[in-house]
């Protein structure tokens, strides 16, 4: 049988009221209720946050972050939280509250969000906040890691590299297969069986292709290439292929 989350160590089970209504905010209120938690709205972010609620999580623009907490009448057995990957807690604590944090580190398109198997950036500026993160994220099924404040902006960073990025980096080899006359369905297994062996084994190991095999004339063909073709494209090839050499020597020592 399950169990509904707790608010820290004693405030019995977790009420929730959640405040914006975007893609997170409008996800959670779908994906909380369906695992045992009472959610209030989403409410607007100048609504008043019901008296029986233990949690207000915040679902709003990174910006409008410690605007919408200083709108929330601290008190106690109230926790506020918010759902920002870059933003740490003082602008929650600044407006006087017991504060924690938790970033789903997934994409949400819509309010069918799956956050089921996603890990998720959680803190607290207590123990029972803390807690509270915790035991949120796990009852969603996500898996939590405590990312603190000083730390925040760097994983942040590292998620937009490891997504964003590489959603540009696909579009960059996209451009350069089109002049070949083909298109992005000839990558598509590819790139997947590449981020599969990444996840398996590590960037040493994963790594193959020319840099890794050390052979400088197909990799100075496939510049000229580039440069004849998607000229716009050569410093960008530049710049990974000297990324790529780098790596390519630590594999050496890793698999050596």
């Amino acid at each position: 049988m399950e169990t509904s989350p707790t608010s820290g160590a004693d405030q019995g089970p977790c009420r929730c009221a959640l405040i914006g209504a975007g893609r997170v905010g409008s996800a959670l209120a779908r994906a909380l209720p369906a695992v045992g938690v009472a959610v209030h709205g989403p409410l607007g972010r100048e609504a008043t946050v019901p008296a029986e609620a233990t949690v207000a999580l915040l679902c709003v623009p990174d910006a409008e972050i410690a605007r919408a907490a200083a709108a929330i009448t601290p008190r106690p057995g109230l926790l506020v939280g918010h759902c920002s990957g870059a933003t740490g807690l003082t602008a929650l604590t600044g407006a006087g509250h017991e504060a924690f944090s938790l970033h789903p580190l997934m994409t949400v398109a819509g309010p069918d969000a799956v956050f089921a198997g996603a890990g998720a950036a959680v803190d607290g500026s207590t123990d029972a906040a803390l807690a509270t993160a915790r035991e949120l994220a796990r009852t969603l099924g996500l898996r939590p890691v405590r990312i603190r404040d000083e730390d925040r902006v760097a994983y942040h960073a590292a998620a937009s590299i490891a997504s964003n990025f590489l959603v540009t980096l696909q579009d960059a080899a996209e451009r350069l297969l089109a002049t070949a006359d083909a298109d992005r369905e000839l990558l598509v297994p590819l790139v997947r069986a590449t981020v599969e062996n990444w996840a398996a084994h590590g960037p040493e190991r994963a790594l193959t292709g020319p840099i890794a095999r050390g052979d400088v004339a197909t990799v100075a063909a496939q510049r000229d290439a580039v440069a004849d073709r998607t000229p716009e494209l050569l410093a960008l090839f530049d710049a990974l292929a000297d990324a790529t050499r780098s790596l390519a020597d630590r594999r050496t020592v890793v698999t050596g």
